[in-house]
C-alpha cells in the first residue's frame, strides 16, 4: 500500500524542524519508509562543481561539508522561531572562520507577523565567505519511485534552510542560488529528509548523471553481465568523523602510482595521512567544490617523487620517449612524449594512482579523466596540486583535500548509519554505468 500522504510536511509556516518530524506520527502510527527520492546530479563546465535542480528547479551547489541548505530568498518569507530546536540546531553551524559578507535589511522580508525569528550563518564553501540571514522553510520537489515501476512520480516537500544575500553566490555556478549541504550534521538535505521519510541516513551520487536520498537500489550497467546491484560487486571503506570540522574523511594509510610495473610507494612520512581525532587536523577529506586534489607539501612531495619514478621505470621498459615539462599554471607534474594508447576504453595509457584505504575491501584507484589535464603547449599535467601558501581550500588543515577532479565519473554510495561510503573509481575503466531501478524497470 502506498504511504498516505502527510500533509503537514507543507504548512504555510513551518516553524520547527522538530514540528517536521513530530507531524510523521502525529496522525497516529508511525508512518513506513518513504520511497527515495531522485534528481538529476548536473556537472557545470565553468565551475567543474555539482548542482542538483531540487528548489522548485532552481539548482543548489552539492556540499559535502556542508552543514546547511541555504538560498536567495523570495520578498516575503516564512522564519522559523528562535526559541525552537531547529534555530539551536542552526546556530550550531556557524563557520569557524570565514569572510563576512554583509546580509543587509535581510529581516525586510519577514512576513507580518514574524517575532523571534531565528537568524543563521550561511556559508560559501568556494569563497570561504559568509553572511547572516533568517532560518525559513523551502519548498522542494524531487521524483520517487513508486512500486519499482519506470514511471517516476514527482514530490513536494520542505526543506529548512538560510536566507542569503545575492553576493553570497559569487564564485558558484552561473544560475546557482545557493548551496545544498550534504554532511552528517542535523540540518544538511540528506539529515533532514532521513529524518522526514523515514527511509535511511543514505544517498548517492552517480557523477554526474544522479543524486538519490534513501535506501535507493543503484544498479552498475556492465558490460557482458547486466545490470549489477553495487552492493554485489564495489568495494567499500569506512569513513572517519572529525569531531570539530564536517565533511567525509577517508582512512587513507598509504599512496602509490603503478605503469604496469609493480607500484611505487609514496614514501610519506610517519603518520602524514593521519587525522588528529584531539584538533581536528589532518586527515584526508572529499570536496566536491575544490576542482582538484591538494596535498599538503610534505604529502605533495612523496606523492610527486613516486609519480615521477612510476614515469622513469616504464619508459625504459617500453623505450617511450616521455620526458617532465615545466609547470603550467597550478600544475607541478607536467610531463610530454608519447603516451601509449589503450585499446579499452579508448584513451592514454598513463600511470594509475592508488589511494590503500584503512578497513576497506579494495584500493581506491584514479585513472586518466580522474587526473588527467591537457595543458597549453601540448604538455599533459597531473590534475593533483600542492597547498600553496594560502593554506588549504578547506578548513581544518587537512592533510590533503581529494576535489572533483578525482570524483568525477565515480558512483559514490554514502550509508551513514554505519559510516560506510562504496566506491566505483572511474565507471569507463569498469566498461560500466551506474542506474537506478526505475531507469531499467526493476
Amino acid at each position: 500500500m502506498a504511504n498516505p500522504p502527510i500533509k503537514c510536511l507543507l504548512p504555510p509556516a513551518i516553524v520547527s524542524l522538530v514540528l517536521l518530524i513530530s507531524c510523521m506520527v502525529a496522525t497516529g502510527e508511525q508512518q513506513a519508509p518513504y520511497k527515495p527520492l531522485v534528481v538529476p546530479l548536473v556537472r557545470d563546465s565553468d565551475t567543474s562543481f555539482y548542482t542538483i535542480p531540487i528548489k522548485n528547479g532552481a539548482p543548489l551547489v552539492v556540499d559535502l561539508a556542508g552543514t546547511l541548505v541555504w538560498s536567495t530568498c523570495p520578498s516575503t518569507h516564512t522564519t522559523v522561531s528562535c526559541l525552537s530546536g531547529t534555530c539551536g540546531a542552526a546556530n550550531q553551524q556557524q563557520p569557524r572562520r570565514c569572510r563576512y559578507v554583509d546580509g543587509g535589511w535581510f529581516w525586510s522580508g519577514r512576513e507580518a507577523g514574524s517575532r523571534c525569528a531565528c537568524t543563521a550563518h550561511p556559508f560559501n564553501p568556494v569563497t570561504g565567505e559568509c553572511s547572516t540571514g533568517d532560518l525559513t522553510a523551502f519548498a522542494m520537489s524531487a521524483n520517487s519511485t513508486v512500486n519499482g515501476t519506470r514511471t517516476l512520480h514527482p514530490e513536494e516537500f520542505a526543506a529548512v534552510g538560510s536566507c542569503a544575500p545575492q553576493r553570497l553566490l559569487a564564485s558558484l555556478p552561473a544560475g546557482a542560488t545557493g548551496v545544498a549541504g550534504f554532511s552528517r550534521r542535523p540540518l544538511s538535505l540528506p539529515s533532514q529528509l532521513a529524518a522526514q521519510r523515514n527511509f535511511g541516513n543514505k544517498f548517492a551520487l552517480c557523477m554526474s548523471q544522479f543524486a538519490t536520498f534513501g535506501d535507493a537500489p543503484v544498479y552498475l550497467g556492465m558490460e557482458g553481465r547486466g545490470f549489477v546491484d553495487y552492493r554485489e560487486i564495489l568495494p567499500y571503506t569506512p569513513l572517519l568523523t572529525n569531531p570539530r570540522i564536517p565533511g567525509y574523511y577517508l582512512p587513507v594509510k598509504g599512496i602509490s602510482v603503478s605503469w604496469s610495473v609493480p607500484e611505487t610507494p609514496a614514501s610519506l612520512p610517519a603518520g602524514a595521512l593521519d587525522l588528529d581525532a584531539r584538533t581536528g587536523r589532518g586527515g584526508v577529506v572529499l570536496s566536491t567544490t575544490t576542482p582538484y586534489t591538494v596535498m599538503r607539501p610534505d604529502v605533495f612531495r612523496a606523492f610527486a617523487e613516486a609519480f615521477d619514478t612510476a614515469i622513469i621505470r616504464r619508459s625504459k621498459y617500453t623505450y617511450s620517449n616521455v620526458t617532465r615539462h615545466p609547470p603550467v599554471g597550478p600544475f607541478k607534474l607536467c610531463y610530454n612524449g608519447a603516451f601509449p594508447m589503450l585499446k579499452r576504453p579508448a584513451s592514454m595509457d598513463i600511470p594509475t594512482i592508488h589511494l590503500e584505504l584503512d578497513g576497506a575491501t579494495g584500493t581506491w584507484s584514479w585513472f586518466n579523466d580522474n587526473y588527467l589535464v591537457f595543458a597549453p603547449g601540448a604538455a599533459l599535467c597531473v590534475g593533483v596540486l600542492e597547498m600553496g601558501p594560502g593554506g588549504m581550500p578547506v578548513d581544518g588543515e587537512p592533510a590533503m583535500v581529494v576535489g572533483v577532479k578525482q570524483l568525477d565519473w565515480n558512483l559514490l554510495v554514502f550509508d551513514l548509519d554505519k559510516m560506510l561510503m562504496w566506491f566505483s573509481g572511474d565507471l569507463a575503466f569498469r566498461l560500466a554505468g551506474c542506474s537506478y531501478s526505475s531507469q531499467i524497470g526493476l
